[in-house]
C-alpha cells in the first residue's frame, strides 16, 4: 500500500470521526439533544399535509409511497385516520404482496386482527407475497405462523426470505437467527449485506457498529453503503450520525429518502433543518419519510 494514501486515507478517516464527534457536542448544547424535534405549527402543518397527500397517491407506481405515508400517519398519533382509509382495499386489493403492505399498517395502527391476513399470505402455497409476509410480520413485531417462520429461516432458499424470517424471530429472543443476521453482514451477497445492515440497525446493539464498519468498504454500490452509514448512525455511532445528516442532501432520491426514514431510528433531531427542506423535495417519498421523521420525533 501506498503509504501516502494510507496516511491520507487514515487523516480523513479521523477527521470525518471528529467532525461527527463536534457537531454531535454541539447538538447537546440545544433543545435538540434529547431526540425531540421541536416544531411550528406551520412546519407540523406541512408534514401532516405531506403525509396525507402521500396516503391519497394515485397509480401503480404510488401503492408503496402510499403504504409508507400510513405508516408516518399512525407514528404521528393519527391511526384511526389510516384505519379508516385503508380498511376498504383489503376488499379490493388481490395482490398478495399489497394486501401484506396494507395490512400491516392496518396492523400497526391498531386493528391486530389483521395479522390473519399476513399468516394467510405467509402460509400460502403461492410464494408470491413470502417475503412481503415475513418482513410485515417482522415490522409488526409478530410471527405469524411459527412453524413457516422458522421453516423460512432454516431453509437453503432465496437469502432476503431467510433475513426477513431471521428478523421476525429475533425480535422474539431467537438467538440463532441473531447469529444468522450478524453471520450474513459479513458474507459476500450484496442483498444479504444490505439486509443485515437494515436489520441490525433496528435490533442490533452497540456491539455491531464496528462490524458494520468493517463492511463500508465492500459495499458494492452507494445505496448498499448507505444502509450501512445508517444503521451505525441507528446505533448511535458518531461516524454514521455524519454520514446520514450528509446523506440527506444527496442526489440520490433513494439515499435521500432512506436517510430520512433512518434519521427517525436513530432519533437524530439534530437533523431537523434538513429534514425540514426535504418537505419540500421533489420526491413525494422523501417528503413523506421527512415528515414522518420530523412528527414521529416531536411527540
Amino acid at each position: 500500500m501506498n503509504p501516502r494514501f494510507f496516511l491520507s486515507s487514515s487523516f480523513l478517516t479521523t477527521s470525518v470521526a471528529l467532525v461527527a464527534m463536534l457537531t454531535l457536542a454541539n447538538c447537546k448544547m440545544s433543545d435538540l439533544d434529547k431526540g425531540k424535534t421541536h416544531l411550528s405549527p406551520d412546519t407540523e402543518a406541512k408534514a401532516l399535509a405531506a403525509l396525507r397527500e402521500g396516503l391519497q397517491a394515485k397509480g401503480e407506481d404510488q401503492f408503496w409511497i402510499s403504504i409508507h405515508a400510513a405508516e408516518g400517519l399512525t407514528l404521528a398519533g393519527h391511526g384511526d385516520e389510516v384505519i379508516t382509509f385503508l380498511t376498504p382495499k383489503l376488499v379490493t386489493e388481490k395482490d398478495a404482496q399489497r394486501r401484506c403492505g396494507v395490512a400491516r399498517e392496518l396492523v400497526r395502527a391498531g386493528d391486530r386482527s389483521q395479522v390473519s391476513v399476513l399468516k394467510e399470505v405467509q402460509t400460502s402455497a403461492d410464494p408470491h407475497g413470502h417475503i412481503h409476509a415475513a418482513e410485515s410480520l417482522y415490522k409488526v413485531n409478530e410471527v405469524g405462523d411459527p412453524e413457516t417462520m422458522r421453516r423460512n429461516f432454516q431453509s437453503e432458499g432465496d437469502i432476503k426470505l431467510r433475513l426477513m424470517a431471521a428478523g421476525a424471530l429475533a425480535r422474539q429472543g431467537d438467538l440463532d437467527a441473531i447469529a444468522y443476521i450478524r453471520k450474513t453482514l459479513l458474507e459476500d451477497d450484496p442483498e444479504g449485506l444490505r439486509i443485515s445492515s437494515w436489520l441490525l440497525g433496528r435490533i442490533g446493539n452497540a456491539k455491531d457498529i464496528e462490524p458494520l464498519r468493517s463492511r463500508l468498504e465492500a459495499a458494492p454500490d452507494p445505496l448498499i453503503r448507505a444502509y450501512i452509514e445508517h444503521a451505525m448512525a441507528a446505533l448511535g455511532d458518531p461516524e454514521g450520525l455524519a454520514a446520514l445528516s450528509r446523506n440527506l442532501e444527496s442526489d440520490d432520491k433513494d439515499i435521500r429518502t432512506y436517510a430520512a426514514t433512518f434519521a427517525g431510528d436513530a432519533k437524530a433531531a439534530f437533523t431537523q433543518p434538513k429534514l425540514e427542506k426535504l418537505l419540500d423535495d421533489s420526491h413525494l417519498d422523501a417528503r413523506v419519510r421527512a415528515a414522518q421523521t420530523l412528527l414521529q420525533l416531536s411527540q
